[in-house]
């Protein structure tokens, strides 16, 4: 059975620390709801930006560690962004893939491959440092406190369901600008 996101989403909100987290179309709208007053940057409006948008992230706050909400229609977009993650090096970033093989936001459409696309042999061969899938929610739990911790870039691969909400079925999301504002008020305060 897949795993809902919105449990991957509770357990990383309770687990992440001072992290910056970057969620993108489906994550977003629990996301908010779980973490609404955190370091995190919605990336909802540009499809296949989260990764650079959390690789910018990354190399511009190195002492923080960013998490990276993915989605497998979302990466597909932008698959040039692993190498370019890869080139980077970025030692404080975790790109989390939610892979539910559709196109979720805009209808549950099947993305190119399906389910049978492989993200992880993707990200090794760009050269993240480690790459690897979780399919059951037990071992994402034991595997999360190194997935906050081991050194970036770190490519992990998340088998769930469909969230049950998405951007078009839950409204109440920050204009980008007005979020990096708040952001960037939060890490003044923070130091």
């Amino acid at each position: 059975m897949a795993m809902k996101p919105e449990d991957i989403l509770r357990a990383i909100a309770a687990a992440r620390g001072d992290a910056i987290c970057v969620p993108t179309m489906t994550t977003s709208p629990a996301w908010r709801t779980l973490a609404p007053d955190d370091l995190s940057i919605g990336c909802v409006g540009f499809m296949g930006g989260a990764s650079a948008l959390g690789l910018g992230l990354a190399l511009a706050i190195p002492k923080r560690r960013v998490i990276v909400f993915d989605g497998d229609g979302s990466l597909l977009m932008q698959l040039g962004s692993l190498a370019t993650i890869a080139g980077a090096r970025p030692r404080n970033l975790t790109h989390l893939l939610f892979k539910n093989g559709v196109y979720h936001t805009s209808g549950a459409q099947d993305i190119p491959g399906g389910l049978s696309v492989d993200f992880v042999q993707m990200a090794k061969g760009a050269g993240y440092r480690k790459a690897y899938a979780v399919k059951d929610f037990e071992d994402f739990k034991s595997r999360l406190p190194s997935m906050l911790t081991d050194e970036g870039p770190l490519f992990v691969e998340l088998h769930t369901g469909l969230a049950d909400k998405t951007p078009m079925t839950d409204r109440g999301g920050q204009p980008f600008h007005q979020q990096i504002e708040n952001l960037c008020q939060k890490l003044s305060k923070a130091g």
